[in-house]
């Protein structure tokens, strides 16, 4: 096996908590409104959304895959941050055989925060793990969270 994945991150005037709350706790009712053409829909398999929970994410054809299916490792609303593991779809058993993310929201002295994100991935082959496979992940999570931010400056009383 050999460990692949990204590191991306964005500032944000918008606050931690407000991220979190959107990007994060209320994701599944969020995503699909914010980025149609990206997500069809979010549901939660198993659990109240919070740690252990599986959710299911739909894509649209723009995605090469069809969907994920991941389980909440963690999921901490004090500090924000939140992990999870691809338990199914994506190219979860053709390019890797496991996967896992972290978001964070770092809070910042101007009131905004610093949003990072990190993909791990177990590839079967160096070879065949192409950086564009890394950048469909890097460049997901990136836009759901910008949108989100819009979402959020374009709405100063949501999620408060």
């Amino acid at each position: 096996m050999v460990l692949k994945g990204f590191n991306a991150e964005f500032e944000s005037p918008v606050s931690a908590s407000r991220m979190f709350k959107a990007g994060i706790v209320d994701a599944h009712n969020l995503a699909p409104k914010l980025i149609p053409e990206v997500v069809t829909g979010t549901i939660i398999l198993e659990g109240d959304g919070g740690v252990g929970s599986v959710k299911r994410t739909d894509f649209t054809d723009l995605i090469p895959f069809s969907y994920v299916t991941d389980r909440v490792v963690e999921q901490d609303e004090e500090k924000f941050v939140y992990k999870y593991k691809m338990l199914e779809g994506g190219l979860l058993g053709k390019m890797y055989s496991d996967a896992n993310y972290e978001v964070r929201f770092e809070p910042t002295s101007s009131g905004g925060c610093v949003c990072k994100m990190t993909g791990q991935y177990d590839a079967f082959n160096e070879t065949d793990f192409k950086e564009e496979e890394i950048n469909v992940g890097k460049m997901g999570l990136t836009g759901m969270y910008k949108a989100v931010e819009a979402y959020l400056l374009a709405n100063p009383d949501a999620y408060l």
